[in-house]
């Protein structure tokens, strides 16, 4: 469709979607002279937004003069007539300095990034952290004072994830050293779920050299990531900023259900099998994508890969259909980069 429009008609076209994604309002015939500074009357601009409203791209909201950029319309925009932004050398640096790992869990830097990618964007950040279901490399237990000792678990990606266990009070760091030592030795090299029958059975048959104070540290270590090896995490921040331009009850019902839509693991799947489906940036408007084709919303997202270029997880920006598509496909594309390194 992009090949029906002259010069003319995508230029005016262009200079409504950016005062669109301004403001939030419809655009006027006026507004658009203003903006273009070339010897068009708002008359003949009018008849151009006439012929765009024709082809779907347009349309009056109201019954005021003013249009606003139908979902086929911004995807037109997207893919023929957006000139994407590039990120500065600061912003660059400021992105790499929230995903550096330094010592953090994975999770953590996770939730730093979707908040991050929140704020520069003003919209929600959302990020589908990646599947546990990796051969482990390392597994600890730290005692974290009475009564609570942290099971540490790192695959052969090098990722890490920390879980908090109850132990019996008093607990002597020979006990979790053992534990630690036992786990070691049947769960590197297998994934979580490939030995975690298995060491629970031994301890069944009382087939191991654990005493019956290791035994239940170990059993609840296990029980402890039990269900979670290959469910993912999905994390949002910034939903608050989804309502800064809801305006009707309608609108307000719309993000409500969307918030609904986050919180199920459905949610997770399909996100991560649509960012999989095509390489680098995806952008989802409206009811492209069937998760949020009620909210209004557009999602731009990228996957994440380990250094198999294997897809692990998924990092976006959700906001309106009016979301500044320029500015934040950069972000999203970057950040996910640095992401991949890390995991990598």
């Amino acid at each position: 469709m992009i090949t029906e429009l002259n010069q003319r008609s995508r230029e005016i076209f262009r200079h409504i979607v950016d005062a669109y994604v301004a403001t939030g309002e419809p655009v006027g015939s006026r507004t658009i002279s203003r903006r273009l500074g070339m010897a068009l009357s708002p008359a003949t601009i009018r008849n151009v937004m006439a012929d765009l409203e024709e082809l779907g791209l347009l349309y009056a909201p109201h019954t005021s003069a003013g249009r606003i950029p139908t979902e086929l319309g911004l995807r037109l925009f997207v893919n023929g007539i957006l000139e994407v932004g590039a990120l500065t050398e600061d912003e660059r640096e400021s992105i790499e300095a929230k995903c550096s790992a330094s010592g953090r869990a994975l999770p953590d830097v996770m939730r730093e990034a979707s908040a991050m990618l929140s704020g520069l964007s003003r919209c929600a950040g959302l990020v589908l952290a990646p599947k546990t279901d990796r051969a482990l490399r390392h597994i600890e237990f730290v005692s974290l004072g009475p009564g609570r000792a942290l099971v540490v678990l790192v695959n052969e990606d090098g990722l890490v994830e920390n879980r908090v266990v109850e132990v019996p009070i008093g607990l002597p760091g020979s006990t979790l050293q053992l534990a630690s030592n036992y786990l070691t030795a049947r769960l590197v090299g297998r994934t979580l779920d490939e030995a975690r029958n298995e060491v629970l059975r031994e301890i069944d048959e009382q087939r191991t050299e654990l005493d019956e104070v290791s035994k239940r540290v170990v059993a609840a270590g296990l029980a402890t990531w039990a269900g979670s090896a290959g469910d993912g995490q999905l994390i949002v921040r910034g939903q608050a900023k989804l309502l800064e331009d809801v305006t009707a009850l309608s609108d307000l019902e719309r993000v409500r259900a969307l918030f609904e839509a986050l919180e199920t693991k459905e949610a997770m799947l399909r996100l991560l099998e649509a960012t999989g489906q095509g390489d680098g940036v995806q952008i989802f408007i409206g009811a492209e994508n069937v998760l949020f084709n009620h909210s209004g919303c557009s999602l731009i997202i990228s996957p994440f890969q380990n250094s198999r270029e294997q897809v692990i997880g998924a990092i976006g920006v959700l906001g309106p259909t009016r979301i500044n598509y320029a500015r934040i496909i950069p972000l999203v594309d970057y950040t996910a980069k640095v992401i991949s390194r890390l995991v990598g």
